[in-house]
């Protein structure tokens, strides 16, 4: 046992300090870098709008101010149910989606299955040509009947062709040897795909995973076409509203001769609720990074393994 500590112990020699020495300096810069925007934005939220028309954006909060939070939180309660809407959203939709995009992506990947170019060509040529906007609206609206419903904000999301390509090259990467003595040990398609392929490709599940949840949680363009009740709308979309209404309200004081008037659309918050619009709508989400983080170092780990 002591010989094989000894073995596994190697000696860093001056070269190998140095380049990890830079390397830890060079992606503490690029995180700084990252960082800085981040810590003006939650700043910017916590000044006031006078301030920030003034002496513009700083790392310290100016004129200390909750105002803009205030005019976010004016009505918690519908806050609250946009909040509600997104995540559950977001919940299904990242659960649906790697469960279709999983299962499509091992049929596509089996050398097997006879009529893979055929299917893998129909999904590519959907990526270079689209039946365009006024289609789609009919389709979504007319069509399937989807108007103000939550299909409306869950179907247009839940497949990518981007994301079957990555989970297509991954299930690949896996020796086919595992699937065959999987079939000689009794298992079927299915139990085979859940209980030898999706163990093996946990990093990419949560690559793609992590991008379909984005996907839903910054989704408002859905909103906007087909979404016309007020429950029904998911954060980004609530929160962008909030901002229109206000900067409607400010040139719409503004226009008046009226001096307080002007002063008064001066007052209100714009930028600052921008600023706070971002930390409310970023800070949930940031969560889910630390979540998936390690089955990326693990990605990369079976990665280097393989080449």
């Amino acid at each position: 046992m002591k010989s094989v500590k000894r073995l596994g112990k190697i000696k860093k020699g001056p070269d190998v300090i140095a380049l990890n020495i830079i390397g830890y300096l060079f992606c503490g810069l690029i995180a700084l870098f990252c960082l800085v925007p981040f810590l003006m934005i939650l700043s910017g939220s916590f000044s006031s709008e006078a301030a920030i028309i003034k002496n513009g954006f700083s790392l310290l909060p100016q004129d200390f101010s909750l105002e803009a939070y205030k005019t976010v939180f004016r009505e918690p309660m519908t806050v609250m149910r946009a909040y509600v809407n997104t995540i559950g959203l977001t919940i299904a939709g990242t659960a649906a989606g790697l469960i279709l995009q999983t299962m499509t992506a091992y049929v596509l990947a089996r050398k097997d299955f006879e009529w893979r170019n055929y299917f893998s060509f129909f999904f590519y040529f959907t990526t270079l040509f689209s039946g365009g906007l006024v289609p789609y609206y009919i389709l979504m609206s007319n069509t399937l009947n989807l108007k103000d419903s939550y299909l409306a904000l869950l179907l247009p999301l839940l497949f990518s062709v981007y994301n079957l390509l990555i989970m297509k090259s991954y299930i690949m990467a896996i020796p086919e040897s595992l699937v065959d003595a999987a079939k000689i040990d009794g298992c079927g398609e299915v139990r085979t795909l859940f209980k030898v392929v999706i163990p093996l490709i946990k990093p990419a599940l949560a690559t793609v995973g992590l991008f379909i949840a984005l996907a839903y949680w910054n989704d408002w363009y859905n909103a906007m076409l087909y979404i016309k009740s007020g429950s029904k709308y998911p954060l980004q979309y609530f929160l962008y509203q909030q901002v229109n209404n206000i900067e409607a309200y400010k040139k719409l004081i503004a226009n008046n001769a009226v001096s307080s008037s002007i002063i008064n659309a001066m007052s209100l918050p714009t930028q600052t609720l921008k600023m706070a619009l971002t930390i409310v709508v970023t800070g949930p989400i940031i969560l889910a990074y630390p979540l998936v983080q390690k089955y990326f170092v693990q990605g990369i780990t079976i990665g280097a393994v393989k080449g």
